[in-house]
């Protein structure tokens, strides 16, 4: 659901040179595409069951989950940027080797603390990887082939995020041979050996005739902006605010600060940097961008609270959490395939109306779990979770094409790792900020479950109003 709709991240490519890519190689790239987006949702189905596994504390279970997307936030523009120069293909299987790797690292994990840096080399494992799948497809085919490939992997975004809650909690649920949740990792180990196979046999080789280089500092600037701010967010309510803390929120300005001044700096020396400037100030990328803050924090905040608050709260297990997560996955990914014909007739106006059905979504749900709590089904839940799945189809798709509408076809790889950066980014901060307030507000000596989890719907629901009274100053993608 998150990584539906990159660009790829070159403009030239050797194309005529391509070998075409055959059906058994869309298969294989689509396998790549489908992992990163199910390894990004199966976690939260699982999340309490490692809490008591791993004897894990709120802010630790936050930084499992953000970890992954700080990771490959940072590092997707440099994973396409490598494939460009040194290869998709070997790309491709080097980052698929590392997540297979990676996740047999989580399934192992003895600790929190060595899945949190297991979840965070998963991560940076899925941005070599996912980069080179439409820079695969977009050098590999043409015509209407390219248009069935690149529909093909618009759904498999939909797909993977009800097969990664399904599965999530079907494996969980199973308790395979003792080892509670982590099939859910090592289930990736036979997967991804198959995929190399795959790719070694079917996959053709592409590479950029003029490929761009790697702005360094720019990303090691702005990893330490993120970290600077993200960690001491998630871990500083549960270890009681102390002094490193503050240090590196003190940091945290200072190193964006001169992450902007290098990126500035780049460009006006001629090269790329990891976000361009002059692409961040076009209208389309600037209030699009300002748009999608608060409605990607709002999202990832929910998504991690929604988990906490069903095994948790209403005691529903891993497999109950997944099939109450499921309505939103089959609201998002239907409304997602009429999303295109409702942008060509309405344009921006799918934005405003998303957040209102988003909006309407989050107003059932608090009112059923007012009502009914603790007595909750997941079949009392489905109506507000499919109206929140409709109304985040129908904006977050419209989102993404007016963020990339008005970017110029040679910066299109530019302008898609600029979005999703900033996607991921805010995704992290909504589980560092809503997890923390809902982690300080549900003990049973302060709001409890439902009321603290009725709060963050609420938090939620001022972002929606901020995302609906921002949509109609939104370019129209039409133009």
């Amino acid at each position: 659901m998150t990584q539906s709709v990159l660009a790829p991240q070159t403009t030239r490519v050797a194309a005529a040179a391509a070998p075409g890519l055959t059906s058994a190689g869309l298969i294989t790239v689509l396998l790549g595409a489908a992992l990163p987006v199910i390894d990004f949702f199966i976690i939260n189905v699982a999340l309490p069951t490692i809490h008591t596994d791993l004897n894990a504390s709120t802010a630790t279970l936050e930084l499992v989950v953000a970890a992954y997307g700080i990771a490959y936030a940072l590092l997707l523009v440099v994973g396409g940027r490598l494939g460009d120069a040194f290869g998709r293909r070997r790309l491709f299987m080097l980052g698929l080797t590392a997540f297979t790797l990676t996740s047999l690292a989580c399934g192992i994990a003895p600790t929190a603390e060595t899945l949190v840096i297991a979840r965070a080399a998963q991560g940076a494992s899925a941005a070599l990887m996912l980069p080179q799948v439409l820079s695969t497809i977009q050098a590999t085919t043409s015509g209407e082939r390219r248009s069935r490939a690149l529909g093909l992997y618009g759904a498999t975004g939909g797909v993977s995020t009800v097969v990664g809650q399904l599965l999530g909690g079907a494996l969980v649920a199973a308790n395979i041979a003792g080892t509670s949740w982590r099939p859910i990792f090592l289930v990736n180990v036979p997967i991804g050996i198959i995929g190399l196979l795959l790719a070694r046999k079917h996959l053709p080789e592409t590479r950029s005739t003029n490929p761009m280089g790697v702005d360094r500092w720019g990303t090691v600037l702005l990893g330490a902006s993120l970290l600077t701010l993200l960690v001491p967010m998630m871990e500083g309510r549960a270890l009681g605010w102390p002094v490193w803390c503050w240090v590196l929120l003190g940091i945290f300005p200072f190193a964006m600060a001169a992450f902007i001044r290098v990126e500035r700096n780049l460009e006006r020396a001629g090269g790329v940097p990891l976000l361009p400037p002059s692409v961040m100030r076009m209208p389309s990328m600037r209030r699009g961008l300002a748009l999608a803050a608060p409605f990607f924090t709002g999202f990832g905040g929910f998504m991690f609270v929604y988990a906490m608050t069903l095994q948790d709260g209403l005691h529903l297990g891993p497999l109950g959490s997944g099939l109450a997560l499921t309505p939103m996955a089959i609201g998002f990914f239907s409304i997602s395939l009429l999303s295109s014909r409702l942008v060509a007739r309405f344009g921006q106006r799918v934005v405003l109306v998303g957040a209102v059905v988003q909006l309407l979504g989050i107003a059932v749900l608090a009112g059923t779990s007012l009502l009914a709590w603790p007595d909750l089904t997941p079949l009392e839940l489905a109506p507000g979770m499919l109206l929140l799945g409709i109304g985040q189809g129908l904006a977050m798709t419209t989102l993404f094409r007016i963020v990339l509408s008005r970017v110029p076809s040679d910066r299109a790889g530019v302008g898609s790792g600029v979005l999703t950066t900033t996607q991921q980014t805010f995704l992290a901060l909504g589980v560092a900020t809503l997890g923390s307030l809902f982690a300080s507000l549900s003990a049973p000596d302060s709001l409890g479950l439902r009321d603290a989890f009725v709060l963050v719907l609420a938090v939620q629901a001022v972002l929606t109003v901020i995302v609906s009274v921002m949509a109609p100053r939104l370019p129209d993608p039409r133009d």
